[in-house]
């Protein structure tokens, strides 16, 4: 049996502007809840008429967390409908990101700290 669950962001946000970290951590919820319950999932941006990287970071980009066990699975068990060409775009490159933060979170965060000069010390 292929159990499968559509989210639709227009919905769960509630207008096409898809832009706030809040709104994308309610569809990374979503999406998280399904994929424990061994579900694909297919995102659908039908009526997005904007989107950021800051909401796709959210939403999307934590999935790729190590330690929640779905990283290496997410290419088949996450799909994408109704997108646009440029909002394609900035999700490959807000999931291109998380995965390669993802792979050394320390450098990140010692880049970050170096920049801001953040001293723990």
């Amino acid at each position: 049996m292929d159990k499968s669950e559509k989210i639709r962001l227009f919905s769960i946000v509630g207008h096409g502007i898809c832009i706030d970290s809040e709104d994308g951590e309610r569809v990374y919820d979503l999406i998280l809840e399904a994929l424990r319950e061994g579900k694909n999932i297919e995102i659908s941006f039908d009526g997005v008429e904007d989107i950021t990287s800051l909401f796709l970071n959210a939403a999307i980009g934590q999935l790729y967390d190590p330690r929640l066990g779905f990283s290496e699975e997410l290419k088949n068990r996450l799909s994408v409908a109704d997108i646009s060409p440029q909002d394609s775009l900035i999700l490959k490159h807000s999931v291109d990101r998380a995965k390669e933060y993802y792979k050394n979170p320390e450098r990140f965060h010692s880049a970050t700290d170096e920049i801001l000069g953040d001293d723990d010390e």
